[in-house]
Protein backbone atom coordinates (compact mmCIF):
# COMPACT_ATOMS: atom_id res chain seq x y z
CA UNK A 1 0.00 0.00 0.00
CA UNK A 2 2.65 2.53 0.48
CA UNK A 3 4.80 1.28 -1.76
CA UNK A 4 2.16 2.20 -4.36
CA UNK A 5 1.97 5.49 -2.28
CA UNK A 6 5.27 6.09 -2.79
CA UNK A 7 5.26 5.14 -6.69
CA UNK A 8 2.20 8.02 -7.46
CA UNK A 9 4.70 10.31 -8.04
CA UNK A 10 7.68 8.70 -9.64
CA UNK A 11 7.63 5.09 -11.23
CA UNK A 12 11.70 5.10 -11.74
CA UNK A 13 12.73 2.36 -8.92
CA UNK A 14 15.94 4.10 -8.54
CA UNK A 15 13.82 6.98 -7.04
CA UNK A 16 11.48 4.90 -4.96
CA UNK A 17 14.75 3.56 -3.61
CA UNK A 18 16.15 7.43 -2.45
CA UNK A 19 12.43 8.06 -0.86
CA UNK A 20 12.58 4.21 1.04
CA UNK A 21 16.25 5.39 2.01
CA UNK A 22 14.89 8.84 3.21
CA UNK A 23 12.37 7.26 5.48
CA UNK A 24 14.58 4.73 6.49
CA UNK A 25 17.10 7.44 8.28
CA UNK A 26 14.08 8.97 9.55
CA UNK A 27 13.11 6.08 11.39
CA UNK A 28 16.39 5.16 12.43
CA UNK A 29 17.98 8.81 13.14
CA UNK A 30 14.91 10.94 14.15
CA UNK A 31 14.48 14.36 12.78
CA UNK A 32 17.16 15.54 10.45
CA UNK A 33 18.31 18.63 8.04
CA UNK A 34 18.46 18.32 4.61
CA UNK A 35 22.18 19.23 4.54
CA UNK A 36 22.96 16.18 6.88
CA UNK A 37 21.02 14.14 4.77
CA UNK A 38 22.78 14.90 1.99
CA UNK A 39 25.74 13.68 3.57
CA UNK A 40 24.05 10.80 5.16
CA UNK A 41 22.86 9.76 1.93
CA UNK A 42 25.63 10.89 -0.49
CA UNK A 43 23.54 12.76 -2.28
CA UNK A 44 23.18 16.17 -3.57
CA UNK A 45 21.24 18.81 -1.63
CA UNK A 46 19.30 19.45 -4.64
CA UNK A 47 18.34 16.12 -5.47
CA UNK A 48 17.05 15.34 -1.71
CA UNK A 49 15.65 19.06 -1.79
CA UNK A 50 13.23 17.70 -4.55
CA UNK A 51 12.47 14.28 -2.97
CA UNK A 52 11.86 15.83 0.31
CA UNK A 53 9.09 17.97 -1.23
CA UNK A 54 7.52 15.05 -3.06
CA UNK A 55 7.53 12.85 0.45
CA UNK A 56 5.86 16.08 1.90
CA UNK A 57 3.33 16.52 -0.72
CA UNK A 58 2.38 12.72 -0.30
CA UNK A 59 2.05 13.52 3.31
CA UNK A 60 4.21 11.27 4.41
CA UNK A 61 7.15 14.09 5.73
CA UNK A 62 6.68 17.46 7.54
CA UNK A 63 8.48 19.95 8.43
CA UNK A 64 9.16 20.70 12.30
CA UNK A 65 10.92 24.28 12.33
CA UNK A 66 14.43 25.69 11.82
CA UNK A 67 17.43 25.51 13.68
CA UNK A 68 18.84 28.40 15.49
CA UNK A 69 22.45 29.12 13.80
CA UNK A 70 24.78 31.48 14.68
CA UNK A 71 24.94 33.10 11.52
CA UNK A 72 23.38 32.67 8.26
CA UNK A 73 19.94 31.21 6.90
CA UNK A 74 18.60 28.75 9.51
CA UNK A 75 17.95 25.39 7.99
CA UNK A 76 14.56 23.70 8.49
CA UNK A 77 14.43 20.28 10.20
CA UNK A 78 12.35 17.53 8.49
CA UNK A 79 10.94 14.62 9.97
CA UNK A 80 8.16 11.54 9.59
CA UNK A 81 4.52 12.84 9.78
CA UNK A 82 3.53 11.03 12.57
CA UNK A 83 -0.28 11.16 11.60
CA UNK A 84 0.26 9.90 7.95
CA UNK A 85 0.24 6.04 8.39
CA UNK A 86 -0.39 3.93 11.44
CA UNK A 87 0.21 0.43 12.10
CA UNK A 88 -1.17 -2.39 14.40
CA UNK A 89 1.04 -5.06 16.29
CA UNK A 90 -0.86 -8.62 17.90
CA UNK A 91 1.40 -10.38 20.38
CA UNK A 92 -0.48 -13.67 20.95
CA UNK A 93 0.35 -16.19 23.75
CA UNK A 94 -1.08 -18.86 25.23
CA UNK A 95 -3.79 -17.44 27.46
CA UNK A 96 -3.80 -13.51 25.99
CA UNK A 97 -3.72 -11.21 23.17
CA UNK A 98 -1.94 -7.78 23.27
CA UNK A 99 -3.10 -5.45 20.84
CA UNK A 100 -1.36 -2.30 19.82
CA UNK A 101 -1.34 0.52 17.33
CA UNK A 102 1.79 2.74 16.22
CA UNK A 103 2.12 6.06 14.22
CA UNK A 104 4.53 6.63 11.45
CA UNK A 105 7.10 7.71 13.94
CA UNK A 106 6.98 4.95 16.31
CA UNK A 107 5.07 6.08 18.76
CA UNK A 108 2.08 3.88 20.64
CA UNK A 109 -1.13 5.77 20.21
CA UNK A 110 -3.54 3.12 21.69
CA UNK A 111 -3.15 -0.38 23.30
CA UNK A 112 -4.87 -2.69 25.07
CA UNK A 113 -2.96 -5.67 27.34
CA UNK A 114 -3.99 -9.02 28.57
CA UNK A 115 -7.30 -9.59 26.45
CA UNK A 116 -8.27 -13.15 27.63
CA UNK A 117 -7.70 -15.87 25.10
CA UNK A 118 -6.73 -19.13 25.10
CA UNK A 119 -4.83 -20.59 22.22
CA UNK A 120 -5.45 -23.69 20.71
CA UNK A 121 -4.32 -24.84 17.68
CA UNK A 122 -7.89 -25.02 15.81
CA UNK A 123 -9.91 -23.52 13.22
CA UNK A 124 -11.97 -21.73 15.64
CA UNK A 125 -9.74 -20.07 17.93
CA UNK A 126 -7.68 -19.08 14.81
CA UNK A 127 -11.04 -17.17 13.94
CA UNK A 128 -11.45 -15.49 17.62
CA UNK A 129 -7.89 -14.40 17.23
CA UNK A 130 -8.93 -12.53 14.03
CA UNK A 131 -12.00 -11.14 15.94
CA UNK A 132 -10.20 -9.71 18.47
CA UNK A 133 -7.73 -8.02 15.98
CA UNK A 134 -10.98 -6.80 13.84
CA UNK A 135 -12.39 -5.32 17.00
CA UNK A 136 -9.51 -3.82 17.97
CA UNK A 137 -9.07 -1.72 14.75
CA UNK A 138 -12.95 -1.24 14.82
CA UNK A 139 -12.51 1.02 18.27
CA UNK A 140 -9.28 2.81 16.61
CA UNK A 141 -12.40 5.39 14.57
CA UNK A 142 -11.09 7.24 11.61
CA UNK A 143 -7.34 6.36 11.85
CA UNK A 144 -8.34 2.59 10.67
CA UNK A 145 -8.20 4.30 7.25
CA UNK A 146 -4.55 4.77 7.41
CA UNK A 147 -3.38 1.57 9.24
CA UNK A 148 -1.15 0.30 6.41
CA UNK A 149 0.42 -3.23 7.84
CA UNK A 150 -0.34 -5.58 10.58
CA UNK A 151 2.12 -7.84 12.21
CA UNK A 152 1.36 -11.20 14.10
CA UNK A 153 3.76 -12.73 16.67
CA UNK A 154 3.84 -16.28 16.97
CA UNK A 155 5.59 -18.64 18.95
CA UNK A 156 7.33 -21.32 17.56
CA UNK A 157 8.61 -21.97 14.00
CA UNK A 158 7.57 -18.83 11.99
CA UNK A 159 8.72 -18.50 8.38
CA UNK A 160 7.68 -14.22 7.72
CA UNK A 161 8.84 -14.22 4.18
CA UNK A 162 6.26 -16.93 3.01
CA UNK A 163 3.62 -16.43 5.42
CA UNK A 164 3.81 -19.78 7.17
CA UNK A 165 3.71 -20.59 10.22
CA UNK A 166 4.53 -24.48 11.11
CA UNK A 167 3.39 -23.94 14.74
CA UNK A 168 0.47 -22.41 15.07
CA UNK A 169 -2.65 -22.64 12.82
CA UNK A 170 -1.13 -24.99 10.23
CA UNK A 171 -3.72 -26.36 9.04
CA UNK A 172 -4.22 -24.97 5.13
CA UNK A 173 -2.42 -24.89 2.18
CA UNK A 174 -2.26 -21.51 1.99
CA UNK A 175 -0.04 -19.20 4.30
CA UNK A 176 -1.40 -17.78 7.48
CA UNK A 177 -0.52 -14.77 6.66
CA UNK A 178 -2.69 -14.47 3.32
CA UNK A 179 -5.87 -16.16 5.47
CA UNK A 180 -5.13 -13.14 7.52
CA UNK A 181 -4.90 -10.58 4.96
CA UNK A 182 -8.30 -11.95 3.15
CA UNK A 183 -10.15 -11.73 6.38
CA UNK A 184 -9.11 -8.53 7.78
CA UNK A 185 -8.54 -6.60 4.45
CA UNK A 186 -5.39 -5.31 5.98
CA UNK A 187 -1.65 -6.00 4.83
CA UNK A 188 -1.07 -8.92 7.26
CA UNK A 189 2.67 -10.60 7.93
CA UNK A 190 3.65 -12.56 10.87
CA UNK A 191 7.04 -13.28 12.60
CA UNK A 192 8.61 -15.39 15.43
CA UNK A 193 7.37 -13.70 18.50
CA UNK A 194 10.52 -13.72 20.37
CA UNK A 195 12.33 -11.72 17.17
CA UNK A 196 9.71 -9.45 17.57
CA UNK A 197 10.80 -8.87 21.11
CA UNK A 198 14.69 -8.31 20.65
CA UNK A 199 13.51 -5.93 17.16
CA UNK A 200 11.00 -4.02 19.62
CA UNK A 201 13.68 -3.90 22.85
CA UNK A 202 16.10 -2.65 19.72
CA UNK A 203 14.19 0.14 19.02
CA UNK A 204 12.59 1.47 21.40
CA UNK A 205 14.17 -0.10 24.65
CA UNK A 206 17.21 -0.94 26.91
CA UNK A 207 19.60 -0.61 23.43
CA UNK A 208 22.16 2.11 23.51
CA UNK A 209 23.37 2.35 20.11
CA UNK A 210 24.66 -1.61 20.58
CA UNK A 211 24.36 -3.24 16.92
CA UNK A 212 24.82 -6.77 17.71
CA UNK A 213 22.12 -7.92 20.37
CA UNK A 214 21.14 -10.99 21.70
CA UNK A 215 17.20 -11.47 23.36
CA UNK A 216 16.96 -14.03 25.73
CA UNK A 217 12.93 -14.99 25.98
CA UNK A 218 12.71 -16.65 28.90
CA UNK A 219 8.78 -17.19 29.44
CA UNK A 220 6.57 -20.65 28.91
CA UNK A 221 9.03 -21.97 26.30
CA UNK A 222 12.72 -20.43 25.88
CA UNK A 223 14.19 -18.60 22.28
CA UNK A 224 16.50 -15.74 21.26
CA UNK A 225 15.79 -12.62 19.51
CA UNK A 226 18.99 -11.80 17.12
CA UNK A 227 20.21 -8.68 15.94
CA UNK A 228 23.45 -8.20 13.68
CA UNK A 229 24.83 -4.91 12.56
CA UNK A 230 21.42 -3.58 13.93
CA UNK A 231 19.26 -5.61 11.26
CA UNK A 232 17.09 -9.01 12.74
CA UNK A 233 18.72 -12.02 11.73
CA UNK A 234 15.99 -14.57 10.62
CA UNK A 235 18.36 -17.78 9.35
CA UNK A 236 17.19 -19.18 5.49
CA UNK A 237 13.65 -19.90 6.25
CA UNK A 238 12.88 -17.40 9.88
CA UNK A 239 13.83 -20.28 11.91
CA UNK A 240 16.73 -18.64 13.61
CA UNK A 241 16.54 -18.44 17.42
CA UNK A 242 15.35 -22.12 18.91
CA UNK A 243 17.82 -21.73 21.98
CA UNK A 244 15.32 -23.90 23.65
CA UNK A 245 16.14 -26.95 21.48
CA UNK A 246 19.59 -27.60 22.14
CA UNK A 247 19.61 -31.27 22.53
CA UNK A 248 22.12 -30.37 26.26
CA UNK A 249 20.35 -32.66 29.03
CA UNK A 250 20.32 -36.91 29.73
CA UNK A 251 16.91 -36.53 30.77
CA UNK A 252 13.76 -38.56 29.85
CA UNK A 253 11.42 -34.90 29.80
CA UNK A 254 9.71 -35.10 26.49
CA UNK A 255 9.72 -31.98 24.73
CA UNK A 256 6.74 -30.02 23.12
CA UNK A 257 9.10 -30.52 19.74
CA UNK A 258 9.02 -34.13 20.22
CA UNK A 259 12.45 -34.98 21.17
CA UNK A 260 13.86 -35.24 24.98
CA UNK A 261 16.84 -33.91 26.07
CA UNK A 262 16.06 -30.35 24.90
CA UNK A 263 17.93 -27.32 26.88
CA UNK A 264 13.96 -25.99 27.43
CA UNK A 265 13.16 -29.10 29.24
CA UNK A 266 15.15 -27.89 32.49
CA UNK A 267 15.77 -23.70 31.85
CA UNK A 268 12.41 -22.15 31.24
CA UNK A 269 9.32 -21.46 32.24
CA UNK A 270 7.92 -24.90 31.57
CA UNK A 271 10.54 -25.96 34.01
CA UNK A 272 9.78 -24.03 36.68
CA UNK A 273 6.36 -24.60 36.81
CA UNK A 274 7.08 -28.50 36.36
CA UNK A 275 10.11 -28.61 39.36
CA UNK A 276 7.51 -26.44 41.70
CA UNK A 277 4.42 -28.98 41.07
CA UNK A 278 7.18 -31.62 42.02
CA UNK A 279 7.93 -30.44 45.05
CA UNK A 280 4.89 -29.78 46.20
CA UNK A 281 3.51 -33.19 45.49
CA UNK A 282 6.47 -34.11 47.80
CA UNK A 283 4.76 -32.14 50.55
CA UNK A 284 7.09 -29.26 50.55
CA UNK A 285 6.35 -25.69 52.08
CA UNK A 286 5.21 -22.92 49.89
CA UNK A 287 3.12 -20.30 49.71
CA UNK A 288 1.53 -21.63 46.79
CA UNK A 289 -0.65 -24.11 48.87
CA UNK A 290 -1.89 -21.24 50.87
CA UNK A 291 -2.66 -18.99 48.23
CA UNK A 292 -3.75 -21.16 45.35
CA UNK A 293 -7.22 -23.36 46.16
CA UNK A 294 -6.66 -26.34 43.29
CA UNK A 295 -3.03 -26.50 42.73
CA UNK A 296 -3.70 -28.02 39.79
CA UNK A 297 -4.86 -24.68 38.33
CA UNK A 298 -1.40 -23.10 39.26
CA UNK A 299 0.04 -21.02 37.08
CA UNK A 300 3.29 -19.39 35.92
CA UNK A 301 1.88 -16.09 36.99
CA UNK A 302 1.35 -17.18 40.17
CA UNK A 303 5.27 -18.57 40.38
CA UNK A 304 5.80 -15.57 39.54
CA UNK A 305 4.45 -13.78 41.94
CA UNK A 306 5.49 -15.80 44.69
CA UNK A 307 8.77 -15.71 44.14
CA UNK A 308 8.84 -11.76 44.21
CA UNK A 309 7.19 -12.59 47.84
CA UNK A 310 9.88 -14.17 48.78
CA UNK A 311 8.75 -17.71 48.24
CA UNK A 312 11.88 -19.91 49.43
CA UNK A 313 11.19 -22.64 47.16
CA UNK A 314 10.19 -20.73 43.79
CA UNK A 315 13.40 -18.44 44.87
CA UNK A 316 15.61 -21.91 45.20
CA UNK A 317 14.03 -23.41 41.83
CA UNK A 318 13.93 -19.95 39.65
CA UNK A 319 18.09 -19.61 41.08
CA UNK A 320 18.80 -22.78 39.89
CA UNK A 321 17.22 -22.44 36.36
CA UNK A 322 18.84 -19.37 35.89
CA UNK A 323 22.13 -20.31 36.81
CA UNK A 324 21.86 -23.35 34.01
CA UNK A 325 20.39 -21.08 31.50
CA UNK A 326 23.38 -18.86 32.36
CA UNK A 327 25.74 -21.45 31.51
CA UNK A 328 24.41 -21.85 27.75
CA UNK A 329 24.39 -18.03 27.44
CA UNK A 330 27.75 -17.90 28.48
CA UNK A 331 28.03 -20.68 24.97
CA UNK A 332 26.15 -17.66 23.21
CA UNK A 333 28.59 -15.25 24.19
CA UNK A 334 31.75 -16.46 23.08
CA UNK A 335 30.11 -17.83 19.89
CA UNK A 336 28.37 -14.20 19.21
CA UNK A 337 30.47 -11.88 21.11
CA UNK A 338 27.97 -9.40 21.28
CA UNK A 339 28.36 -5.87 23.01
CA UNK A 340 24.01 -6.80 24.81
CA UNK A 341 22.16 -9.61 25.94
CA UNK A 342 18.23 -8.72 26.98
CA UNK A 343 16.54 -11.00 29.40
CA UNK A 344 13.26 -10.83 29.02
CA UNK A 345 10.22 -13.18 28.77
CA UNK A 346 7.26 -13.91 31.78
CA UNK A 347 9.93 -15.21 34.03
CA UNK A 348 12.38 -12.20 33.76
CA UNK A 349 9.78 -10.41 35.54
CA UNK A 350 11.45 -12.09 38.88
CA UNK A 351 14.23 -9.47 38.36
CA UNK A 352 17.38 -10.29 40.75
CA UNK A 353 15.96 -13.55 41.41
CA UNK A 354 16.53 -14.69 38.01
CA UNK A 355 19.43 -12.34 36.87
CA UNK A 356 21.96 -13.16 40.01
CA UNK A 357 22.42 -16.58 39.13
CA UNK A 358 22.56 -16.16 35.32
CA UNK A 359 25.38 -13.45 35.95
CA UNK A 360 27.23 -15.57 38.18
CA UNK A 361 26.83 -18.43 35.26
CA UNK A 362 27.82 -16.29 32.73
CA UNK A 363 31.07 -15.22 34.44
CA UNK A 364 32.31 -18.98 35.34
CA UNK A 365 31.66 -20.34 31.88
CA UNK A 366 32.36 -17.61 29.32
CA UNK A 367 35.25 -16.32 27.99
CA UNK A 368 36.64 -13.15 30.25
CA UNK A 369 38.02 -11.24 27.21
CA UNK A 370 34.98 -11.93 25.49
CA UNK A 371 32.17 -11.54 27.78
CA UNK A 372 34.02 -8.10 28.75
CA UNK A 373 32.26 -6.40 25.99
CA UNK A 374 28.95 -7.83 26.55
CA UNK A 375 26.62 -5.81 28.56
CA UNK A 376 23.83 -7.85 30.28
CA UNK A 377 20.72 -6.04 31.36
CA UNK A 378 16.76 -6.83 32.11
CA UNK A 379 14.41 -5.74 29.84
CA UNK A 380 13.14 -2.48 29.58
CA UNK A 381 9.53 -2.98 27.76
CA UNK A 382 8.47 -6.01 29.51
CA UNK A 383 5.29 -7.13 28.36
CA UNK A 384 4.96 -4.44 26.14
CA UNK A 385 8.39 -5.89 24.54
CA UNK A 386 6.19 -7.88 21.73
CA UNK A 387 3.47 -5.89 20.91
CA UNK A 388 6.08 -3.00 20.53
CA UNK A 389 8.33 -5.12 18.22
CA UNK A 390 5.36 -6.56 16.27
CA UNK A 391 4.39 -2.75 15.36
CA UNK A 392 7.91 -1.69 14.52
CA UNK A 393 8.06 -4.89 12.13
CA UNK A 394 5.14 -4.10 10.42
CA UNK A 395 6.31 -0.29 9.96
CA UNK A 396 9.76 -2.01 8.36
CA UNK A 397 8.38 -4.33 6.26
CA UNK A 398 7.00 -1.78 4.26
CA UNK A 399 9.71 -0.37 3.28
CA UNK A 400 12.09 -3.14 2.90
CA UNK A 401 10.22 -4.95 0.23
Amino acid sequence: MVKNFLLKSDKSPKNVQIKKDIINHFITTGNDTIAELSKELDLSVPTITKFIAELKDQGLIAEFGKIQTTGGRHPSVYGLNPTSAYFVGVDMSRHHLNIALMDFTGNIVEYQMSIPYTYENTTESFDLLCDHIQKFIDKTGELKKKIFNISLNISGRVNPESGYSYSSFYFSENPISETLTKKLNYNVGIDNDTRAMAYGEYMKGVSEGEQNVIFVNISWGLGIGIIIDGKPYYGKSGFSGEFGHFPIFENEILCHCGKKGCLETEASGLAIHRMVMERISKGESTLLTEQIKDINKLTLTDIIKATNMEDPLCIEIVEEVGYKLGKYIAGLINIFNPELVIIGGQVAETEGFIMLPIRSSIRKHSLNLVNKDTRIVTSKLKNKAGIIGACMIARSRLFNE
